[in-house]
């Protein structure tokens, strides 16, 4: 029987309850429970062209998918072609799929799939467990029965923090468990633990039985005061290809509220009043107005400012370098990676993740008395 999420002080919980409709994982793909011989599996396929993906409820980490049909059957491949690898042939039934699975070795294993059904979740599951049992249960069924276990409590600028980890990936993040009003700390708790479960998501969609793969990820408070709290999440991640790749991204709250802050509630130097543009970023218009804003306002402006403050830094070294990050130009400073420090906003460039390397800049800091000088949407009291 599948259960809903819940959580409790950083515990997914398990809850028992009615089950809702079929569902469906978005227009194309569809979601289904099942055996493969006599081990619980989730797959998600478009059944139109057999793409798509499952994992071992026991492992939960994902086996990719391709697919072709011949008449109703669906033939699944499953692995890439480098090597020979199992296939699945599926025929439909009333409430999903029935086939075999056959390995490489000629071993033949029944596979019985049903629509998968998931129970309404309790009124206090978290928020993002809740868009996942909503928009994505192929993504659900692969936290269920997870469960954070509890870390080392810190203090950090004067906060105290409660770390939690999840075992099998090793994924960590904290919680802010006093200083700030109850309100707010459980806002920006929520959207801690929503990261956290996001590394845990990541760290299964990496994993690979048939590609070595890594995936570290290691999580830092960097700024908290009474108006605004920063911390930093570092991922070093191989998931097959040619390369791997290094990314840190920037959680920055509202201490007052709780709300997540974007570069514009901070900063704004376009005309008239300052806009939140990530918070309607999937409208087309709202979108545009940001892009448009980014690169024919914002880049503009911070390349002055940048020079002005860093002009060594900002200068072009070819002849010096291998491989010249080119901080001067606009490219990596329209969309930059930001978080709070004791002397300003530390900006960090976008970069491909063949240049990972040129990210990792020590100096590109906007102090606060520049910042003061074009505050953005959000009234908040920096030092």
């Amino acid at each position: 029987m599948l259960k809903g999420l819940c959580r409790f002080t950083g515990v997914v919980a398990l809850v028992c309850s009615t089950f809702s409709s079929a569902l469906r994982a978005d227009n194309s793909t569809q979601v289904y429970t099942g055996t493969l011989g006599k081990t619980p599996i989730v797959l998600e396929v478009n059944p139109d062209t057999g793409d798509g993906r499952y994992f071992y409820q026991k492992y939960r980490k994902d086996l990719v998918l391709s697919g072709t049909k011949e008449g109703e059957m669906l033939v699944l491949e499953e692995g890439d072609e480098t090597q020979p690898h199992p296939s699945m042939r599926l025929q439909p039934t009333p409430d999903g799929w029935s086939g075999e699975w056959t390995n490489a070795e000629g071993k033949v294993l029944k596979v019985e799939l049903q629509q998968a059904k998931l129970a309404p979740v309790p009124a206090d599951t978290l928020p993002y467990l809740v868009q996942l049992h909503d928009k994505w249960p192929y993504e659900y069924l692969r936290l269920l029965g997870l469960k954070l276990k509890q870390g080392q409590t810190e203090n950090f600028m004067g906060y105290t923090l409660q770390w939690w980890s999840e075992p099998q990936s090793k994924i960590q993040l904290f919680e802010v468990v006093s200083g700030y009003s109850g309100q707010a700390r459980e806002r920006i708790n929520q959207q801690l633990m929503a990261r956290l479960w996001r590394g845990v998501t990541g760290y299964f969609e990496c994993a690979n039985d048939y590609t070595a793969t890594n995936y570290d990820q290691l999580s830092q408070p960097m700024w908290m005061t009474t108006s605004v709290m920063s911390t930093v999440i570092s991922t070093d991640s191989y998931c097959g290809g040619s390369l791997s790749d290094q990314d840190n991204e920037a959680l920055n709250f509202d201490a007052k509220t709780g709300n997540a802050l974007t570069l514009e509630d901070v900063l704004w130097v376009g005309q008239g009043k300052p806009l939140h543009f990530e918070r309607n970023y999937y409208q087309d218009d709202s979108s545009q107005a940001w892009s448009d804003y980014r690169t024919e306002e914002w880049t503009p402006w911070l390349l002055a400012q940048l020079l002005r403050l860093y002009p060594y830094e900002m200068t072009a070294k070819p002849e010096t370098e291998d491989n010249d990050c080119r901080y001067n130009s606009e490219d990596p400073w329209s969309y930059p990676g930001w978080y709070f420090t004791e002397k300003g906003i530390k900006l960090a460039p976008s970069y491909m993740h063949s240049a990972a390397a040129c990210r990792n800049t020590g100096w590109s800091v906007l102090p606060y008395s520049l910042i003061k000088q074009h505050p953005g949407g959000v009234t908040l009291q920096l030092p």
